[in-house]
């Protein structure tokens, strides 16, 4: 007999019961493997089409009078989804050029909507205030956009959608300038 099986039948284990344990052990760790992998795997992919997202906006702050719109109804457009927050540095320093960028566009064929990421109303409302946002602004203090969007790599986080609604690039933190904007939407207006 080996030292292990001395050791099982020394406290009295059973030798099925130890294999049942293995088993339940074995299966538990690949239902984590499993569910890490399909947690690694973003919902939103470049190069694919955005699920459907619904934006309920901030009074004083909806897309053409519109308290609320679905994405789908932005098809035919180019969507600029800013991911942001009022307790966010970074987002301070882009504010003014996502602001730039919207006054660039709004007359043309995309639309900027700003995402509030887990924050107060009053908080979001402060900084848009504070920033001179004029742009269409949803609060997401649920995270369910950003769920979808599989938002976690730190706001600020903006999504580029082509007309079609398929996912063309994704900027993980602040603009430094209207022009790197617009060094991505227009080539998405182009096409």
């Amino acid at each position: 007999m080996t030292e292990s099986t001395n050791i099982a039948q020394a406290r009295g284990v059973p030798r099925w019961i130890q294999l049942v344990i293995w088993v339940f052990l074995i299966g538990l760790l690949v239902m984590v493997a499993l569910g890490l992998r399909r947690a690694q795997k973003p919902m939103a992919e470049v190069g694919k089409p955005i699920p459907e997202l619904t934006f309920q906006y901030y009074t004083g702050y909806e897309y053409n009078g519109q308290a609320q719109t679905k994405l789908s109804d932005l098809r035919g457009k180019v969507v600029i989804l800013n991911v942001w927050a009022s307790w966010c540095k970074p987002c301070e320093q882009e504010a003014a050029h996502l602001e730039g960028a919207w006054q660039f566009y709004k007359d043309k064929n995309a639309v900027l909507i700003g995402i509030d990421y887990v924050d107060t109303p009053s908080g979001g409302m402060s900084y848009q205030k504070k920033f001179k946002i004029s742009f269409p602004n949803a609060p997401d203090l649920q995270s369910t956009i950003s769920s979808t969007l599989n938002r976690n790599m730190g706001v600020p986080e903006t999504y580029f959608i082509d007309q079609q609604g398929v996912l063309r690039y994704v900027q993980v933190g602040p603009f430094t300038s209207v022009d790197e904007i617009k060094a991505i939407v227009d080539p998405l207006l182009a096409d």
